[in-house]
């Protein structure tokens, strides 16, 4: 197994984080800013700040084909962030909500954004030419709660939303002449703004942390509160699914999850480790932790005496064992895992990052 590339950046959590098209590029949400770190050599460097929130950001996301950067934040605004000769320059997007928001993700067509939000509304913004400043439509029913998580469809149309009314959702976003009039699929084939494609209950009333779409957009997974990965297989427009399966677990919730192909997913989340789950329409099933326990560098952690384990207590006014070092890379929750290489169709290396103010890039 392929060590992982580790780089704690700083003592502090990490909200969100996302790569350059090139992977030169790393941006960070801290506090009320995003910081941009710039690859030298083996590590990361400080080299910018984008700072124009007055509140915490929660998500920022690097679009790979243009370089944009979107940030959203606690102060309720959204702002597109262009390269420019004289630095960064920021351009506020009238999202027109009245609470946090919560989460961004560029479509892969990078023509719109959507920003989930604690209003109960999720904002899909585009950029009108003609008055030169990004809108917003927004998506409102039947959303009772705060959005906690975004993913799109591949075909930049259909947009998946996870919240805390335990339900993850499938909603059309087509903007007229913004988008292509997508191809029909198992969702749906016509798809008019604010279309219910799918709607899904957790089995607990959990709340949804993380939703994503698989490579070929012909299944949805979510991760919820009760510790569950949920993946959904539909069937046709207006039937029911194909089917269903919820995976229960006796680990600590997911927080974020990513596809690997049609049959793996990789999660992560409060146990401070990935994990690879495998499975079909038939069943899904955890396969193991993408970390080795026994990682050289750690330390092996030897069964010690009574006698030495007291010898010890008198001598430093402790036990032998250090307890507050995890096993585990990320010695805190991880809140985000992205894909870094390859495709979802097959990723080479994903990233993590986590409350540790650690960023981990891994290989499958």
């Amino acid at each position: 197994m392929v060590s992982p590339e580790v780089h704690h950046l700083f003592h502090h959590p990490i909200a969100d984080h996302s790569f350059s098209a090139d992977r030169q590029t790393l941006a960070v949400a801290r506090d009320n800013q995003v910081e941009l770190y710039g690859r030298s050599g083996g590590k990361f460097i400080l080299q910018d700040e984008l700072k124009g929130h007055d509140k915490t950001v929660t998500s920022v996301d690097i679009a790979l084909t243009t370089g944009q950067i979107v940030t959203c934040s606690q102060d309720r605004n959204a702002y597109v962030w262009e390269p420019s000769p004289t630095g960064w320059k920021p351009t506020l997007v009238l999202l027109r909500i009245n609470r946090a928001a919560t989460f961004v993700r560029w479509s892969p067509s990078e023509k719109k954004f959507a920003v989930g939000s604690g209003a109960r509304i999720i904002a899909v913004c585009y950029f009108e030419e003609e008055n030169d400043w990004w809108v917003s439509k927004h998506l409102k029913k039947p959303i009772r709660s705060t959005i906690t998580t975004l993913s799109w469809h591949p075909n930049s149309v259909l947009l998946a939303a996870g919240s805390t009314d335990a339900h993850a959702r499938v909603f059309s976003s087509f903007i007229k002449g913004v988008d292509e009039r997508p191809e029909s699929s198992v969702w749906g084939e016509r798809l008019p703004f604010n279309t219910v494609c799918g709607e899904y209950l957790n089995n607990s009333s959990g709340w949804i942390h993380s939703v994503a779409f698989s490579p070929s957009g012909n299944a949805l997974a979510f991760a919820a509160h009760d510790s569950s990965v949920t993946v959904v297989y539909p069937s046709g427009p207006e039937q029911p699914p194909l089917a269903v399966v919820s995976l229960s677990t006796q680990l600590l919730p997911f927080l974020s999850l990513i596809w690997n192909g049609e049959s793996e997913i990789i999660a992560a989340g409060y146990d401070c480790e990935a994990y690879r789950l495998r499975g079909s329409e038939q069943g899904w099933q955890i396969v193991g932790s993408m970390e080795s326990k026994g990682r050289p560098g750690l330390g092996e952690m030897r069964e010690e005496s009574a006698l030495n384990m007291f010898r010890q207590m008198d001598l430093k006014g402790k036990g032998a064992r250090d307890d507050t070092v995890l096993k585990t890379v990320h010695q805190n929750t991880v809140t985000t895992v992205r894909v870094y290489e390859g495709v979802a169709g097959g990723v080479r290396k994903f990233s993590s990052s986590g409350v540790d103010g650690r960023v981990v890039i891994w290989t499958t």
